[in-house]
């Protein structure tokens, strides 16, 4: 990692930090400028004509999102009119869901995705949801329908357009776009059920981008060709998905649980309901790269060199630690 590359990725996480630590709305606000602004140069690194594209495209998108939580602030610190007050609100929620790629705001981001390597990738699907989830979260909930709105089309934009996908790095888009929505659902009511679950999330998308990246595979066609080569990492690579879809007995089961759990408890049978029927469809999309996968026989007489069975030691050892983590986790629960 170069040093110019590493500066960035300090301003960057320092931005974040700033963000959601701030004690008045232009800390905040200049902690998401200053997160921005460090992610800029880190997407141009990579010299292609994807990535200035994608670059100016993000640029463009959140410099409209501050723009609007700017404008909501500065109206809001003017007049006391509830009715006004509840409108900036409103649009000051619709920035944040613009900046992090929930839908119906959601358009720019697997546009985006499609042009960024797997590192740059990681960070937009993972650190750079941290600053407007935080901040969601810090907010009073008046506008609860808006939200409930958000939730639902979130869940069925991201299984609907993620369906007809073969770019890997647009299907990990819009299944960041699914997890949000099970993330707004339980910062509705339950303050520290979302961070869990984002933790849970962003371990599992980690383990999914290491394989992606180490074998330099970005579309579908390219998937099971180079997996066939390496049996175990297939099978790793499987799994995950099925963690990624909240299959159980995997990690990912186990925050989608929580967050049943808690809608149930407060009797939003409805919303539970509609969120598990949607994330259904997401599923299936998941379940057809498994069963492609199955029914692509894996080179077993290959010699593999040592070399390259070394390379995956690291990855082979991460994935049977996560992917045991729901049943060491529940044994530790049970023992308190």
């Amino acid at each position: 990692m170069t040093f110019k590359k590493m500066i960035f990725l300090f301003t960057l996480i320092f931005g974040t930090l700033i963000s959601i630590s701030s004690y008045s709305w232009m800390g905040m606000w200049l902690g998401l400028e200053i997160n921005l602004l460090s992610i800029i140069p880190l997407m141009t690194m990579s010299k292609n004509s994807m990535t200035s594209e994608a670059t100016m495209k993000y640029f463009i998108t959140q410099a409209l999102a501050s723009t609007m939580i700017l404008l909501s602030l500065i109206i809001m610190s003017i007049y006391n009119n509830y009715i006004i007050l509840n409108s900036m609100s409103m649009l000051y929620m619709s920035a944040l869901f613009i900046k992090m790629g929930a839908a119906p705001f959601h358009f720019w981001f697997p546009e985006i995705m499609k042009g960024l390597s797997w590192s740059n990738s990681f960070i937009m699907l993972t650190w750079q949801k941290i600053a407007p989830l935080t901040l969601i979260s810090y907010s009073n909930f008046q506008t609860i329908n808006y939200l409930t709105f958000i939730v639902i089309s979130s869940s069925m934009i991201s299984g609907i357009m993620g369906m007809n996908q073969t770019n890997l790095r647009k299907i990990l888009a819009y299944s960041s776009i699914n997890h949000i929505s099970w993330m707004l659902a339980a910062m509705l009511f339950f303050e520290s059920i979302w961070i869990y679950y984002f933790i849970i999330y962003s371990i599992i998308t980690f383990n999914i981008i290491i394989i992606l990246n180490k074998l330099n595979i970005f579309y579908m066609s390219q998937l099971f060709s180079t997996l066939n080569n390496y049996p175990l990492i297939k099978f790793f690579f499987m799994l995950n998905f099925m963690s990624l879809g909240g299959l159980p007995p995997f990690l990912g089961f186990m925050p989608k649980w929580l967050t049943i759990q808690i809608l149930i408890k407060m009797e939003l049978f409805s919303l539970s309901l509609i969120m598990i029927i949607l994330t259904l469809i997401t599923l299936f999309f998941y379940m057809r790269i498994i069963s492609l996968g199955i029914m692509m026989n894996s080179n077993h007489n290959l010699k593999l060199k040592n070399s390259y069975m070394k390379k995956f030691n690291i990855i082979y050892l991460i994935n049977f630690i996560i992917l045991m983590s729901l049943l060491l986790i529940t044994i530790y629960f049970n023992m308190y």
